[in-house]
C-alpha cells in the first residue's frame, strides 16, 4: 500500500498544492516554518480525519478563507482509493471515498495505515499519562474500527456526564439522568479497557525484540498497561465515585485516567530513567507500529518521519532508516544532511518554500 498523491487548497500555508509521491522514500527539506510538516498532517489528517497536533478544523484552514480541501489517492492491492475531505470554519468536515460521502471515520478503517513521528514522540515516556493514552488511541482507531466508534461514544459520555455533575449544582432534579450516563459509561468503558489490554499485550511480543536490538541486548523493555479502574469492576467503581464526582464535579475514573508504565530492566523510566533510556524506549514504540500494522493488517504502513532523525544520535538513525527500507517513507529535514545522502536511495526530493513545493532533480 502506498499514497500515489496528494493535493491541498487553502490548508494551513498553502494555497494550492499538487504532489505526486514515490511508492519509496520521499525527502521534503526546507528551512523551519515554510510548510513541511503541514504536508505530513494533512497526509495524517486525510487518512485518520484527525490532526496529529490535536488542531481543530478551523484552525487548519488558511488564514482569511472560510473552506479548505484535501485530497489523497491511494493504491492498494491493485485498487484505488480516493479520498476528499472537506473542511469547514463552523460544522463538520465532510469526506467522501471515490466520490461517495460517508458518514462515519471509521468508514475509512482499512484504506490507509499511517505511523506518524515527531521530536515530540521523543518524549512520550516522561511527559504526561495523556500522551501515553493518546499513543494507545491512536493506534488502536487505526488497527480496529470498532475501538474508534466506542472511543468517541465514550468520550462524549463522559463530557456529558462532566457537564450534569456541573449542572447538578444549580439543577438537582436532573439527578436521576446520572444513572444512565453512569450506565452507559460502563458499558463502554468496559468495552476500551479490554481492547487495551489485549492491544498492550500484542506490543509487548513486538517491542521487546525491537528494543533488544535497539540496546544491543543490554536492556529488556515491558509494557504494563495500568487503567484506572478494571472492566469487571468499573460499574461498581462508579458507584463508589459519584458523591466524590459530586463533590468535584467531574468523573475521576474510567479509561480517560488510564496509563502506561514503561519498565526497563525492571525498573519504571518514567520517573527513573535516563533521557536517552527514555528516548530509547520511545523509538521502541514507533517502530513496533510499524510492525504490529503489518502483523494484524496484514498489509505495510506509510510512515511520516517529522525531522526525527536529527534528534537521533548515529546507531539510532542507523537502525531506524534500516527498519524502513519496505515501506513507504515521507521525511521532512531542515537540510539534506549528509548522513541521509549516504546511507539510503532517496527516490524523490522536495524543496519546501514558503508554502510552494519544487521537485529537486
Amino acid at each position: 500500500m502506498y499514497i500515489e498523491s496528494i493535493q491541498l487548497k487553502n490548508y494551513r500555508n498553502y494555497e494550492a498544492l499538487d504532489m505526486k509521491l514515490d511508492k519509496e522514500t520521499n525527502i521534503l527539506y526546507g528551512d523551519n516554518a515554510q510548510g513541511k510538516t503541514n504536508v505530513l498532517e494533512a497526509i495524517y489528517l486525510c487518512g485518520t480525519t484527525k490532526s496529529h497536533r490535536g488542531s481543530k478544523d478551523r484552525e487548519i484552514i488558511k488564514f482569511q478563507e472560510d473552506e479548505a480541501h484535501i485530497r489523497m489517492v491511494v493504491s492498494k492491492k491493485n485498487m484505488k482509493y480516493r479520498i476528499d475531505m472537506h473542511l469547514k470554519k463552523n460544522k463538520a468536515k465532510g469526506v467522501a471515498i471515490n466520490g461517495l460521502p460517508i458518514k462515519k471515520a471509521r468508514e475509512l478503517f482499512g484504506i490507509v495505515n499511517l505511523v506518524f513521528f515527531s521530536p515530540e514522540d521523543l518524549n512520550i515516556i516522561k511527559n504526561g499519562p495523556g500522551e501515553r493514552r493518546r499513543f494507545i488511541d491512536l493506534e488502536l482507531c487505526q488497527l480496529n474500527a470498532i475501538y474508534l466508534t466506542d472511543l468517541s461514544n465514550y468520550n462524549h459520555i463522559v463530557n456529558q456526564r462532566n457537564k450534569l455533575l456541573k449542572d447538578l449544582a444549580f439543577r438537582p432534579e436532573l439527578m436521576d439522568t446520572l444513572d444512565i450516563w453512569d450506565l452507559q459509561m460502563a458499558q463502554f468503558g468496559k468495552k476500551i479497557i479490554q481492547e487495551r489490554t489485549k492491544f498492550i499485550e500484542k506490543l509487548n511480543e513486538i517491542i521487546q525484540e525491537i528494543h533488544r536490538n535497539l540496546t544491543g541486548e543490554r536492556e529488556e523493555l515491558e509494557l504494563i498497561y495500568e487503567p484506572s479502574v478494571t472492566a469487571e469492576a468499573i460499574e461498581q467503581e462508579i458507584a463508589k465515585n459519584r458523591e466524590r464526582d459530586l463533590k468535584l464535579k467531574l468523573t475521576t475514573i474510567g479509561p480517560h485516567r488510564d496509563d502506561l508504565c514503561v519498565m526497563v530492566n525492571g525498573i519504571d523510566i518514567r520517573k527513573f530513567g535516563s533521557q536517552g533510556q527514555q528516548r530509547t524506549a520511545a523509538l521502541s514504540l514507533k517502530l513496533s507500529e510499524i510492525y504490529l500494522v503489518k502483523e494484524v493488517m496484514k498489509d505495510t504502513p506509510v510512515l511520516l518521519l517529522d525531522d526525527v532523525l536529527s534528534e537521533l544520535d548515529s546507531s539510532r538513525q542507523n537502525y531506524l532508516l534500516n527498519s524502513i527500507h519496505d515501506v513507504q517513507t515521507v521525511i521532512t529535514c531542515t537540510g539534506l544532511d549528509e548522513f541521509v545522502n549516504n546511507r539510503f536511495h532517496i527516490n524523490k526530493i522536495f524543496h519546501v518554500v514558503c508554502g510552494q513545493v519544487y521537485l529537486s532533480n
